[in-house]
């Protein structure tokens, strides 16, 4: 059964950095396109970015294309996203899960998330 453990979030000013972690366990973790999604107060939950198994490929949302990076680490069985030049709208519980295209449906396992909140 897949585990999903999302870290690394907290309070920052606007125009900060913080660098997500995703830890995954009971799948075979580098089978898998990783991606990272976030759930902002009184929104649906949307694609963030995404990373295919080899990490070769990249995806971004338009919202956070050239500030946001994802990286993988198929060893360490982890994603991570690098958020910088962060705004006060990219406030919201991020989310890893594995990719099926830049849906957030058929989903039936999302872990606790991690709360990133950016202040102005």
């Amino acid at each position: 059964q897949v585990q999903l453990v999302e870290s690394g979030g907290g309070l920052v000013q606007a125009g900060g950095s913080l660098r997500l972690s995703c830890a995954a366990s009971g799948r075979t973790f580098s089978n898998y396109a990783m991606g990272w999604f976030r759930q902002a107060p009184g929104k649906e939950r949307e694609f963030v970015a995404a990373i295919s198994w080899s990490g070769g490929n990249t995806y971004y949302a338009d919202s956070v294309k050239g500030r946001f990076t994802i990286s993988r680490d198929n060893a360490k069985k982890t994603v991570y996203l690098q958020m910088n030049s962060l705004k006060p709208e990219d406030t919201a519980v991020y989310y890893c899960n594995d990719y099926r295209g830049a849906t957030t449906k058929g989903y039936d396992y999302w872990g606790q998330g991690t709360q990133v909140t950016v202040s102005s």
